[in-house]
């Protein structure tokens, strides 16, 4: 859908009539007021922007074409606002006359903040600012998706510099994301909003944006051949450790990842490759990574690892944790989400493990399990001039002081090192303002790279970080075939047997 007349909510098409007479600007700001994480990932708006605002937008078929639409869709005698358009069209040909102003994408800020704010420029369309309100609300989500993804980039970072080597981080949250969402568009966005903070990806949606919207001139993400239990389970159940021979036959060098738990993970980790094709692994030049797919991911990582430390063998590093051997690593890719991230590197971590030997994938715990109300992100009006006269605008609902929202003209200033909203300021420049113009009377007036994001996004010292605790590991379930990890007498003895 590509027609800017329909890309709102229904009754935002009524809003012309309904303002003060003689409005001749509304002025309205974008914020999180909260939510899950205290601080937010400004991300995702230029992606709207050139996408849907930039250039000629409003046509006569466009117009004609909303007409017929709203007055099928509407009571009859319902008036459509066409002189409006006409306007835009024959006055500004046909390009949005509203200015954006945004903290630069990547930016991080503490919630209850502005982010954006939009006003019309010209006073006849003073309808168009919330008209637009529908659309670029949306950039909730790529922001909330970068938010979160960094929000685990911070637990795997604290961690890896606690128990291991912090230099590969940027490859320990895979995204596994692109079946699990919602549409094609979703994938793309929330992908590219996670490659803000890791360079892993199995959603090539992700990388098309990242392209074509934020000037990746490479790929701005990487996999690795991997399996799948199609791919595994069409061997049959008696020929799986041929299945998994194929994979280091046909992938003779460099990491390749292949999901074990078709049938039995403990079996696959002890007696087909830490056994039957031990010697195959250690030959290979490059790295097997191990990937259950099922099972409490704390409890079964812990004995996974535990079984591939007994098979191929483990140290310890110059930080006291166990290491597995090089041409071994584990990925859990199943129920990953920020809980279960602090669940399983917390566990690990207390039975001595390394977060090196461990990385993650993610899927609908990274780009879907989210909503609006995640960070509880608002557009509202604060200001509009009536007459030649502003008026703060604002409201205030005595059943919940939370949805109170800011007066006046905005800027999001530097006080003492915080990024921190100012309020009620007077028209024009305001010193020290972060928010930029990027969007103005249809041009893009500023377009970020991916990379210049990232290094927006990045972390902090990680010794200003807290160590994040998970909850302890579910009661492992019962396991069907002991004589198989009697071969193991690490596990074996753990287990009694």
């Amino acid at each position: 859908m590509d027609n800017i007349l329909l890309l709102t909510d229904s009754y935002k098409v009524s809003h012309w009539k309904q303002y003060p007479a003689k409005t001749t600007t509304v002025y309205s700001y974008f914020e999180s007021r909260g939510g899950k994480y205290d601080e937010v990932v400004f991300f995702g708006l230029q992606y709207y922007v050139k996408k849907y605002l930039v250039g000629e937008q409003v046509t006569k078929a466009k117009i004609d074409e909303a007409e017929r639409f709203y007055g099928e869709h509407f009571p009859p005698g319902f008036e459509f606002n066409r002189a409006g358009w006409e306007h835009i069209l024959e006055k500004h040909g046909g390009r949005l006359p509203l200015r954006i102003k945004a903290a630069p994408e990547g930016t991080v800020v503490g919630a209850k903040n502005v982010l954006m704010t939009v006003e019309n420029t010209d006073p006849a369309c003073f309808w168009l600012t919330n008209f637009v309100e529908t659309l670029l609300v949306q950039v909730w989500y790529p922001m909330t998706v970068a938010t979160h993804s960094r929000e685990q980039k911070k637990v795997v970072a604290k961690y890896l510099d606690v128990t291991g080597d912090v230099a590969g981080l940027g490859f320990k949250l895979h995204d596994f994301g692109f079946r699990g969402v919602s549409s094609v568009e979703t994938a793309g966005v929330g992908s590219c909003a996670h490659l803000v903070n890791f360079l892993g990806t199995d959603t090539v949606a992700g990388l098309v944006v990242a392209k074509d919207y934020y000037g990746a001139e490479s790929a701005a993400g990487f996999s690795i051949p991997a399996s799948e239990h199609s791919t595994i389970t069409s061997w049959g159940e008696s020929r799986e450790v041929d299945a998994m021979r194929n994979m280091l036959e046909v992938y003779p060098a460099g990491l390749v990842a292949c999901v074990s738990d078709s049938y039995d993970i403990f079996k696959a980790c002890g007696d087909l490759w830490g056994t039957q094709l031990k010697d195959a692994v250690l030959a290979r030049d490059g790295c097997l990574v191990v990937r259950p797919d099922s099972g409490d991911p704390p409890s079964t990582a812990m004995r996974v690892l535990t079984i591939l430390g007994d098979k191929f063998g483990k140290e310890k590093n110059d930080k006291g944790y166990w290491v597995l051997d090089s041409h071994v690593r584990v990925i859990w890719g199943d129920g990953i989400d920020y809980e279960m991230i602090c669940a399983v590197l917390s566990t690990l971590a207390d039975a001595g493990w390394s977060a090196d030997n461990i990385g993650f994938g993610s899927g609908g715990g990274l780009l879907q399990k989210l909503n609006r109300d995640t960070q509880k992100c608002a557009f509202k009006c604060s200001s509009i001039v009536v007459d030649g006269a502003a008026r703060d605008v604002f409201k205030d609902p005595v059943t919940d002081k939370g949805k109170a929202s800011k007066k006046g003209r905005l800027a999001l200033v530097d006080v003492d090192g915080t990024l921190t909203t100012k309020t009620q300021c007077a028209p024009g420049p305001v010193e020290g303002d972060v928010l930029a113009t990027v969007f103005e009377d249809g041009a893009l007036l500023v377009d970020d790279t991916l990379e210049t994001v990232r290094e927006r996004a990045a972390l902090p010292p990680l010794d200003t970080l807290p160590l994040p605790r998970g909850k302890s590991a579910a009661p492992p379930p019962p396991l069907k075939k002991p004589e198989v990890l009697a071969a193991c007498p690490t596990l074996g003895g753990m287990l009694g047997f």
